[in-house]
């Protein structure tokens, strides 16, 4: 523990999954990590208690995303928590991971209502927090977006997912141009196949054929992608921004 010693960051959709493992990774390595949740109120306590179990510190914020208001109650409940810990609320690292799929919908039913949705919470809701969360950022700060293999990768039934990460990686591009004057480094994390509490990942058979996409043959794990998180936060990525960084288990690579 130590090298984001001092550091306060912020975790969106870190109540469970690849996001709880990066807020814990975070709070291992030192900072003071706010945990972000929607409804799940009791998941991102256990996740504040993972991080706290280890010698870390954490709080909990709740906001929904997806909706009007959204990035301003995230910022709020941040601010309030960070101070009321640290007195000041400044922002260090910001991990924009919360996200809403179509649950393998063919292109074909895929609604409006549903293609609204997971832009408003995938795209639309991080371009807003960015921005929202700017005047908290101090020189040095390090924004990561989770983004997907789907960028780089075709599968119809999650064109709509996959459209909205390849936003969050246009986000990302050009915020780094724009940031870089501030010492503010901006990249894109794109997992692949990731152990991640879904219900899929407790039948064996469907892991087997899903780790035969890896060029590991197996699925990652959701410690995996904190990795590579907690390096973009580090001073050891201060020269890097801008980049989308495969985290695939080498999915990419084809068969």
């Amino acid at each position: 523990m130590g090298n984001l010693a001092g550091k306060t960051a912020l975790v969106t959709g870190s109540s469970r999954g690849i996001g709880r493992a990066i807020a814990v990774r975070l709070g291992r390595d030192g900072a003071l990590v706010a945990v972000h949740f929607g409804e799940n109120e009791a998941a991102a306590k256990e996740t504040v208690e993972l991080i706290e179990s280890d010698g870390g510190k954490a709080f909990a914020v709740q906001a929904v995303l997806g909706i009007p208001g959204d990035a301003h109650e995230l910022i709020q409940a941040f601010q309030n928590g960070a101070k009321e810990r640290t007195g000041e609320s400044g922002l260090d690292i910001l991990v924009n991971n919360a996200g809403a799929t179509t649950l393998g919908t063919p292109p074909e039913e895929i609604t409006p209502e549903e293609f609204d949705r997971v832009f408003a919470v995938n795209a639309r809701a991080p371009f807003f927090i960015v921005q929202r969360a700017l005047p908290l950022f101090r020189t040095g700060g390090r924004i990561i977006n989770i983004s997907s293999g789907l960028t780089r990768f075709a599968n119809p039934d999650q064109v709509a997912y996959a459209m909205t990460k390849g936003a969050i990686e246009q986000l990302s591009l050009h915020f780094a141009r724009h940031l870089a004057p501030r010492g503010i480094t901006v990249n894109s994390v794109a997992p692949g196949i990731t152990r991640n509490g879904q219900p899929v990942f407790d039948i064996p058979e469907a892991v087997e054929q899903m780790a035969q996409l890896s060029a590991f043959k197996q699925v990652g794990e959701a410690e995996d992608v904190a990795s590579v998180v907690a390096f973009l936060a580090s001073d050891d990525a201060r020269w890097i921004t801008g980049a989308f960084l495969d985290a695939t288990g080498g999915t990419l690579l084809g068969g």
